[in-house]
């Protein structure tokens, strides 16, 4: 009877968990913004300059209008990074914030994954730092007047080598607290120790000095630590390697050094069961105790409003804590946006179906196969092919061609331009259903050429204050109207605009697929692998999209449409005109004898999304 009971409560709560998660269903556009680069005015851009220097965005300078802009652009969600408060080299001790050292800290400004304090908001960002985190409330307010929703980090897999947590709730213990630092390892310490050896600073490698060199009080080549704990990225010695994450410490999250679990794991076919059923399953565990104050850390970034987070390096953390913290998430808000950053495809499937992820990068298969078609080293025959194989879970593999870990595309280590950026991006925000990404200077063709200090340039730094030259040209002394950008980048944004917009509106893109390419790469005369094709189709919408990836080249040709589809579509024989939804241009589809032909003429770079009357 006992189970019984259990099993209808079960599916009781899981039914009203799914039927709390239906709504109509289009896609989304995350707009991911480094939040202390944003409205920065100042074009100093000394490497390794102080906020005095070199300035620095802050909450404020997410206005309305900025807001407003934004969500016109075409976006629904905001990812605002480096919030939670990290590690900076910035006198605080006024506002009860110890000073953090250089020695442990990457760049001036800091890295926004080695966080300090889970609980509170990093005080560069606040125009008074005393209220920084009511400003931060203030602004999710502000980001959810404009229609918008936003995202935070939460990375679960390392914090700063000086985390504090002072901010941390009564009744609940910062990371580390209640560790037993005598032993390497114990399931519900927090980090894993290495008794008996102080922590040692790395040596420093290619010219390398913290803070550039400068003299600097705290910058004396020591971090008093004692015994040392395992470095971020898995490092187990006490004077870890200059490459190692040396700034960060690891989580224990009740596995082994030998790399056994001491968890409950979970049971065969729990793949396909609701996160309700996740819940149910840990509600009587017991888990490590990193588990919980993780858990704790979302839930209270949740009731703040926060609408859900990126996971930075999920895949370092076991797929058995994930269950756990986005069940938990997910009960409490059944529409929160869940995104991990997570490399090994032969992992995605765990992550997302056992670990209950909504969305990971796809990095490694379409990224990478776009990056190198771009740089002129790949075909457009292997894009479908890469479609195929994660047809399965296209939904949950997000779209991106820029975030702060790549490289510009207007770099000249990528392709130097970002106009050869234009027909992956239509590629990545229309081939699936999946959501899709860009990062702030991105839509103006930011290059990221800035040395700023810490790293190289190229990418834009995330570890220093530093203006963002060509996305400073948009802000326009914060009138943010695009008022000094230059026509081509005024060009550039427009067909974000343009692009984004459809893609947020569109029925079909959250439809039918269906390759179209190889058909025409058989039956299609000057049609080639420069060249990319397929349809998207919904009962209320039907598309044919083609991209022509070749910077020089233009081609001309008749662009099949294979009887299968004219079909599915019911077109009748005759001629039907399509338009073009990015820049209007009109052409004729002919139906004749079950099978649909186009006439093409495709610039450099251009893509059509043509719309097939009904």
């Amino acid at each position: 009877m006992l189970i019984l009971i259990s099993c209808c409560k079960q599916k009781n709560t899981e039914k009203k968990a799914m039927e709390e998660n239906k709504k109509e269903m289009k896609k989304e556009v995350v707009y991911q913004v480094f939040t202390r680069l944003f409205g920065n005015t100042n074009t100093t851009n000394k490497p390794w300059g102080t906020i005095e220097e070199n300035g620095v965005g802050k909450f404020s300078d997410f206005s309305e209008k900025a807001l407003q802009e934004i969500k016109d652009l075409g976006v629904t969600y905001i990812w605002y990074t480096g919030v939670p408060h990290h590690a900076v080299i910035r006198e605080y001790t006024e506002y009860g914030i110890s000073n953090d050292d250089p020695d442990v800290v990457k760049g001036r400004a800091g890295s926004p994954y080695a966080m300090k304090d889970y609980y509170n908001v990093n005080p560069d960002l606040a125009e008074h730092p005393e209220n920084r985190l009511e400003e931060f409330k203030t602004l999710i307010d502000r980001t959810h007047k404009a229609g918008l929703k936003l995202l935070i980090d939460i990375v679960p897999n390392h914090v700063a080598r000086n985390y504090e947590g002072k901010s941390t709730p009564e009744g609940h213990e910062p990371f580390g607290a209640s560790d037993d630092t005598s032993v390497e390892y114990e399931r519900d310490n927090n980090f894993y120790y290495i008794p008996g050896e102080a922590f040692h600073v790395p040596e420093w490698r290619n010219g390398y000095l913290p803070l550039g060199g400068e003299n600097h009080p705290m910058a004396d080549g020591k971090f008093d630590e004692n015994p040392a704990k395992w470095t971020g990225n898995g490092s187990r010695m006490a004077k870890p390697n200059f490459n190692d994450w040396y700034e960060t410490v690891k989580i224990n999250y009740g596995v082994r050094p030998d790399g056994s679990y001491n968890f409950d794991t979970l049971p065969e076919g729990f793949e396909s069961k609701h996160y309700a059923a996740h819940y149910e399953f840990w509600k009587d565990k017991n888990v490590p105790n990193s588990w919980v104050k993780f858990k704790d850390i979302a839930l209270y970034w949740l009731e703040m409003g926060v609408d859900g987070f990126r996971y930075d390096m999920a895949e370092m953390v076991p797929v058995e804590f994930w269950s756990y913290m986005n069940s938990h998430i997910k009960m409490k808000n059944a529409e929160a946006f869940l995104l991990a950053e997570v490399y090994n495809p032969d992992e995605y499937r765990n992550y997302i179906h056992r670990g209950k992820m909504d969305y990971l990068y796809d990095k490694v298969e379409m990224y990478d196969s776009l990056k190198n078609i771009m740089q002129g080293d790949g075909w457009t025959d292997h894009i479908p092919i890469v479609k195929k194989g994660t047809q399965d879970i296209e939904h949950h593999l997000l779209h991106f061609l820029e975030n702060h870990d790549e490289v510009r595309l207007a770099s000249p280590e990528f392709v130097g331009s970002a106009e050869i950026g234009k027909p992956a991006m239509v590629v990545s925000a229309t081939m699936t259903t999946a959501p899709v990404m860009i990062y702030f200077g991105q839509e103006v063709g930011e290059p990221g050429a800035e040395n700023a200090g810490f790293g190289s340039p190229n990418r834009t730094s995330i570890f220093d204050y530093i203006g963002v030259p060509h996305h400073q040209r948009w802000v326009n002394d914060k009138q943010f109207d695009g008022g000094q950008l230059y026509e081509a980048e005024s060009q550039l944004r427009d067909f974000y605009k343009r692009l984004l917009n459809f893609t947020v509106q569109s029925d079909a893109l959250v439809g039918e697929y269906q390759d179209i390419h190889f058909y025409n790469r058989d039956h299609t005369l000057w049609y080639n692998y420069h060249v990319l094709s397929y349809v998207r189709w919904s009962d209320k919408e039907r598309l044919i999209i083609v991209s022509n990836f070749d910077a020089n080249d233009r081609f001309g040709f008749e662009l099949k449409l294979p009887e299968d589809i004219v079909q599915k579509w019911k077109l009748s024989e005759g001629n039907h005109q399509i338009k073009d939804v990015l820049y209007g241009s009109e052409h004729t589809l002919k139906v004749e004898n079950g099978r649909g032909e186009v006439r093409i003429d495709i610039n450099p770079l251009e893509s059509f999304i043509f719309v097939v009357d009904q």
